[in-house]
């Protein structure tokens, strides 16, 4: 997530990147709508059809990550997978970077996709298997796809990227700990073209829309992808799934997403024994994401700022406790 200072609501800058597109100007009361985490989300229409501004400043950013996304995304499409597709700038741009009063950002649009968010849904055994069949598709594409302008950072980098953040934070022995382990371990896993790939690590119900039309999902925020094993993004999405169901349905739940998995991509037991270690991934991750987020803090902050950070804190403690154990 980005930093808690740029989670203000700045409508003025937004209005400022949006410029670099067409919109419709009566479409502007959208960006009540607005919503900030690892990017700044603003809808808004262009000929009545909603799209959604997304941008970040540069400094939390990797220039090649976004058009490696994009890149992925794009052959995706030209693979009728339901993904959102990316609108190009007035000057033929999908990646736009712009020099504001606030900074400097990366900005782009995307076309609304079609369908209803997953968890607004019933998670009735249809949209659970096709939950898992849209990840299977994922994971199959992801296997056949070969970058050529532009490629996506691994898992190493990320948790080159956790050891490098960890630096500003000495009393993070643990983590420290944690991370070193990590990448010892996974250093042993054989990567073949089956096991391994470009995933989408953030794979859960809110990143997927189910279109009852087509009985199909569609796909957004890649912001996360990363070179990773594929068990990775199933046990992101089944771990999302498991907070969405109550908990005596949510075996019967895993086997419909399985079998929607298994109808498009192979899943051996084998690449499913890194699962804990993704789990470990994951909470790492994510913990130090939090503590860079937190880490400042100014005096006479918004009550809403308080209360996230005293949220954001309680989740750190979540992530912890299989720090520097065995795997």
């Amino acid at each position: 997530m980005l930093k808690l200072k740029y989670l203000f609501n700045d409508v003025n800058a937004a209005e400022m990147l949006l410029r670099n597109w067409d919109f419709d100007n009566e479409s502007m009361d959208m960006f009540q709508y607005y919503r900030i985490s690892s990017n700044a989300i603003y809808p808004f229409q262009f000929k009545g059809n909603t799209q959604l501004l997304r941008f970040a400043p540069k400094t939390e950013k990797s220039k090649e990550n976004i058009l490696a996304e994009l890149d992925f995304i794009a052959y995706l499409r030209t693979k009728q997978y339901g993904v959102l597709e990316a609108v190009v700038s007035k000057a033929g741009e999908e990646l736009v970077e712009a020099q504001t009063p606030w900074g400097e950002y990366f900005a782009s649009v995307f076309k609304r996709v079609a369908g209803e968010q997953i968890n607004k849904t019933d998670f009735n055994d249809n949209v659970v298997f096709s939950l898992g069949k849209a990840l299977g598709r994922l994971h199959y594409l992801s296997s056949e796809y070969t970058p050529i302008n532009h490629k996506r950072w691994s898992y190493r980098d990320v948790l080159n990227w956790i050891e490098n953040t960890l630096v500003d934070f000495p009393q993070e022995t643990a983590a420290l700990a944690e991370t070193r382990l990590l990448q010892d371990y996974f250093s042993s896993i054989p990567i073949t073209k089956s096991n391994y790939g470009l995933i989408h690590y953030d794979f859960e119900s809110d990143n997927v829309f189910f279109d009852e039309e087509t009985k199909s999902c569609n796909i957004i925020d890649f912001d996360d992808a990363m070179y990773h094993w594929y068990a990775m993004d199933i046990e992101q999405s089944l771990d999302s799934l498991q907070g969405d169901v109550p908990v005596e349905m949510f075996s019967h739940k895993k086997q419909c997403f399985m079998e929607g998995y298994l109808t498009e991509y192979d899943c051996s037991d084998d690449s499913l024994s890194i699962v804990p270690a993704c789990r470990r991934f994951a909470n790492l991750y994510g913990y130090t994401r939090i503590l860079r987020s937190i880490s400042e803090q100014w005096a006479n902050e918004p009550d809403w700022l308080i209360q996230l950070r005293g949220r954001l804190t309680r989740h750190l403690e979540d992530k912890t406790s299989c720090f520097g154990q065995e795997i």
